[in-house]
């Protein structure tokens, strides 16, 4: 029950978010303002329900986030975490903004706060990102798994000479959708390509067919030039979808699904815009998922145009799954385990893509020296992979999904436990 409390407190949280505009001029990031760290320490008694509420913060947050609700929302943080105590670490990320952790009696918050230029200073933005149990272990996380409804796997490995060592696994052999995490085997399959001098990062080509959000390359212009590696840095840290599929169809398809293929996922690897126009089309839905792989290589082939000109529409979904069991990508959590270890063994460039997003909270990923990740979602799917190195130079992946065909999953209560896992990682 207490983590459920405070996934309930964390989306209250996301909800009531206040941006924070920086004004021109303001001092280089990194740089605090002394008057930021006197807020920050004055942060402890307000989650404590002893600051003074209206003093404390801008009236523009006021607006967003009433007392009461506040007070709810700290209340049910207090239950599960015990007392604040102690703001235990400040990274400014501009004079008048920071990255807290705040140390409370079982476990840690992590907090982005940021505070009006003028005097008196009042806060203006407040953010939990993350939560830390102190006594939290991979044996709860693991039970925790399990109790998922649907069905779920975990994978955390140790990376090294030889495969990826166990460290812990629960259906890690099971494979699962994976949502837009396969764009990992696409960047693995160029990333080899640059290493056979094949492709190179700086070549130019026209970004293709446009497909659903997310990303942002579906609003360009026909035939924008792009290079190849910012294609793939927007397809990884944005998950842009047409940045994607221009990459495949630039790749090559039978080379992709040669990387997928070797790497233990699922074949063919569709496009973006393929998946979307199939979950769209019930009668070609049913024929992808009785389909053996050659089937669905002539489904692509037969119905190329028509896919290529259908009207992609969203609202397919409906905030519901729709063929999570059949129209998808496919892996298991030690196959996406192996893949990310070759990632690790590619070239900087790669390394520098997957690290672009972090994917979980400042305060778990600054306790690695590096964090490189990819994830994948849609209604009733939910698919989260990190590559990390260890402050003494050893490196790990850790890997889950969730899904289920009945409902949606809640991604917030899923992104706690990857985040708890890779805590509980660096604390070892």
């Amino acid at each position: 029950m207490e983590a459920e409390e405070l996934m309930r407190a964390l989306t209250l949280w996301l909800v009531a978010l206040v941006v924070a505009l920086l004004p021109v001029g303001a001092v280089a990031q990194g740089v605090a303002d002394p008057a930021l760290r006197a807020k920050a320490d004055a942060l402890v008694a307000i989650l404590d329900g002893r600051g003074a509420y209206d003093t404390y913060f801008a009236a523009s947050f006021r607006d967003k986030v009433p007392q009461a609700q506040f007070a709810t929302i700290v209340a049910q943080l207090r239950a599960t975490l015990g007392a604040p105590q102690t703001i235990e670490s400040l990274t400014a990320t501009s004079a008048w903004s920071a990255d807290l952790v705040v140390g409370y009696a079982r476990g840690t918050a992590s907090v982005r706060l940021a505070l009006d230029p003028a005097a008196p200073h009042a806060a203006t933005g407040l953010l939990i990102t993350g939560t830390a149990a102190r006594d939290d272990s991979l044996a709860k996380i693991e039970a925790e798994f399990r109790a998922l409804p649907g069905a779920s796997g975990f994978g955390l490995y140790a990376l090294g000479d030889g495969k990826p060592e166990p460290i812990l696994e629960y259906r890690a052999d099971i494979v699962a959708p994976l949502g837009s995490a396969f764009k990992l085997w696409v960047l693995a399959e160029l990333a080899r390509q640059v290493a056979a001098d094949e492709r190179h990062w700086a070549d130019v080509v026209k970004v293709g067919a446009p497909s659903l959000p997310s990303g942002v390359l579906q609003t360009w212009p026909a035939g924008s030039p792009a290079t190849l590696q910012t294609l793939a840095t927007l397809m990884i840290s944005i998950s842009d979808n047409t940045a994607t599929d221009t990459l495949l169809t630039t790749l090559g398809r039978a080379k992709v699904d040669a990387m997928a293929e070797g790497a233990g996922g699922s074949v063919p690897v569709m496009t973006t815009r393929e998946m979307f126009a199939l979950k769209g089309d019930a009668a070609l839905a049913k024929d992808w998922g009785a389909g053996s792989v050659v089937d669905r290589r002539a489904l692509l082939v037969d119905h190329a145009v028509k896919i290529a000109t259908t009207k992609l529409d969203m609202s397919v979904f409906a905030g519901k799954p729709v063929a999570v069991d059949s129209v998808e990508w496919f892996a298991s959590p030690a196959a996406m385990a192996g893949l990310l270890d070759r990632l690790r063994a590619a070239d900087d460039t790669t390394r520098a893509i997957l690290a672009v997003n972090a994917g979980v909270d400042p305060g778990i990923a600054a306790r690695f020296r590096y964090v490189g990740f990819k994830g994948g979602g849609e209604p009733g799917v939910l698919s989260l992979n990190y590559l990390v190195q260890a402050k003494d130079g050893r490196w790990y992946a850790a890997t889950g999904n969730w899904h289920r065909a009945d409902d949606a999953v809640n991604e917030l209560r899923f992104a706690g436990l990857m985040g708890r896992a890779l805590a509980v990682l660096a604390a070892r």
